[in-house]
C-alpha cells in the first residue's frame, strides 16, 4: 500500500520537476549562448575600426560595451521569462530608471553625445594644436566626456566635449604648412620697394621659411602715420611658434640697419611764452 501510495506521488510531482528542469537547462543554455553572442558582437564592433586607421578605437570600444550590456540585458530577461516572471514590469521600472537618470546626469549625457560626435567627424586628433572652448593647446587625449589640452606654460586644461563641439574649433596642425601672418610698418618718407627688399631678404635666410609656396610681402594698410606691411611666409606645422616669434625681431634688426624708420607715435609739445603786462 505504501509503495502504491510512494508511486502516485512520484507520479504527481514529476512532470513539475521534469518542467522545472528543462526551464533550467534551457535558461542556462540561453545564458551562455547570450554571454557568447555579446562577446563576439562587441569583438565585431571593436575590431570594426581596426581595420581602417580612420575610425577611432574609444568610440568602437564604447559602442561594443553598449552593445554587449543591451544584449546581456535581453538576455536575463528572457531567462526570467522561462521562469513565468513577468518581465513586462522590469521592463517598465528598468526603462523609468533610465528615464531619471537620464534627467539626473544631464550635462553628463550631453557631453558624451558631444564626445560621439567628436570621435566620429573627428575635427582633431591627439597631438593636434586646437583653440576650442576658449582655449588653446596640444591635445593630449580624448575620451566620451572630456578632451585634455597641455597648454604652453605646461598646464593641464580639461574641457567638457559639450563646450568644444558647440562651437568653434580651429585646428591649427590640420595642414601641413601653414601661413605665419605678420604686420610691420615704415614710415612715410621711406620706400616701400627697399622696405619690402630688406623683410624679404629676412624671409630668404630664414631657415624654416619655405621656398614654395612664396612668402607674401605686400603693403596692405595706409594708416596715420606708417605704411603697413603684411607678410605672410609658409613654414611646415611644426615650425609655427618658431617663425611667429622670429621674425619680428630679425626684421626689426635688418630695418634698423638699413636705416628705414619704424614709425612710432611722436607727441608735439607747443609752449607758449605770454609776456606780462
Amino acid at each position: 500500500m505504501s509503495n502504491l501510495l510512494d508511486e502516485i506521488d512520484i507520479n504527481q510531482y514529476f512532470p513539475a520537476a521534469l518542467d522545472w528542469a528543462s526551464n533550467i537547462l534551457l535558461a542556462i543554455l540561453i545564458l551562455l549562448l547570450g554571454l557568447w553572442f555579446a562577446g563576439k558582437v562587441n569583438k565585431l564592433i571593436v575590431g570594426a575600426s581596426k581595420k581602417n586607421k580612420h575610425l577611432d578605437d574609444t568610440l568602437f570600444r564604447f559602442l561594443g560595451s553598449v552593445a554587449r550590456y543591451l544584449i546581456i540585458a535581453f538576455v536575463v530577461i528572457a531567462v526570467l521569462n522561462r521562469f513565468g516572471v513577468q518581465t513586462a514590469s522590469i521592463v517598465a521600472l528598468l526603462g523609468a530608471a533610465g528615464l531619471a537618470v537620464g534627467l539626473a546626469l544631464q550635462g553628463a549625457m550631453s557631453n558624451l553625445a558631444a564626445g560621439v560626435m567628436l570621435l566620429i567627424f573627428r575635427p582633431y586628433k591627439v597631438n593636434d594644436f586646437i583653440d576650442a572652448a576658449g582655449r588653446f593647446g596640444k591635445v593630449t587625449e580624448i575620451d566620451m566626456f572630456t578632451t585634455v589640452l597641455q597648454t604652453f606654460d605646461n598646464q593641464q586644461v580639461i574641457v567638457p566635449n559639450s563646450q568644444i563641439w558647440g562651437d568653434q574649433i580651429v585646428n591649427h596642425s590640420h595642414y601641413d604648412v601653414r601661413g605665419v601672418d605678420m604686420h610691420f610698418g615704415v614710415a612715410y618718407d621711406e620706400s616701400t620697394d627697399e622696405a619690402r627688399a630688406v623683410i624679404q631678404s629676412v624671409l630668404d635666410n630664414h631657415p624654416y621659411v619655405l621656398k614654395t609656396p612664396a612668402p607674401f610681402v605686400e603693403v596692405e594698410t595706409l594708416n596715420n602715420s606708417s605704411v603697413d606691411f603684411l607678410v605672410r611666409p609658409f613654414c611646415k606645422g611644426e615650425h609655427y611658434f618658431d617663425l611667429l616669434y622670429s621674425v619680428p625681431e630679425q626684421v626689426k634688426k635688418a630695418l634698423g640697419e638699413n636705416n628705414i624708420e619704424i614709425p612710432f607715435p611722436h607727441r608735439k609739445v607747443i609752449l607758449v611764452n605770454q609776456k606780462s603786462e
